[in-house]
C-alpha cells in the first residue's frame, strides 16, 4: 500500500512539474509537447487514485467509482501519449531551427 501511496504523489509532482515547465517555454511546439506529458502524468494520478480507492474502500459503489477513475485516467495516459508523440517531432524541428538562428 506503501508503494502505491508515494507513486500517485510521484505521478501528482510530475503533473505540476511539466504544468510548471509547460508555462513557462515560449515555443508552442515544445509546449504542447510538455503539455502531453503533464497529460500522461496526470492520467496516471488518476487511474492510480482509483486503485487506491478500490483497496482501501472494499464497497460497490468504491468499486464502481475506481473504475470511472481507472478508465478516465487510461483515455488520459492514451490522449496524452497520443499528443507527446504527436508533437515530439514537431518540437525537434522547432529547437533545431531556434538552433540554427
Amino acid at each position: 500500500m506503501p508503494i502505491l501511496v508515494v507513486s500517485i504523489v510521484i505521478s501528482l509532482t510530475f503533473y505540476f512539474f511539466y504544468k510548471f515547465k509547460s508555462a513557462r517555454t515560449r515555443k508552442p511546439m515544445e509546449k504542447k509537447w510538455i503539455s502531453g506529458k503533464s497529460s500522461i502524468a496526470l492520467g496516471l494520478f488518476v487511474a492510480l487514485f482509483g486503485v487506491y480507492l478500490s483497496v482501501v474502500y472494499q464497497a460497490p459503489l468504491a468499486y464502481v467509482i475506481a473504475a470511472i477513475f481507472v478508465i478516465i485516467g487510461g483515455i488520459s495516459i492514451w490522449g496524452g501519449y497520443k499528443m507527446y508523440a504527436f508533437y515530439l517531432p514537431h518540437a525537434i524541428r522547432e529547437a533545431e531551427s531556434s538552433q540554427k538562428a
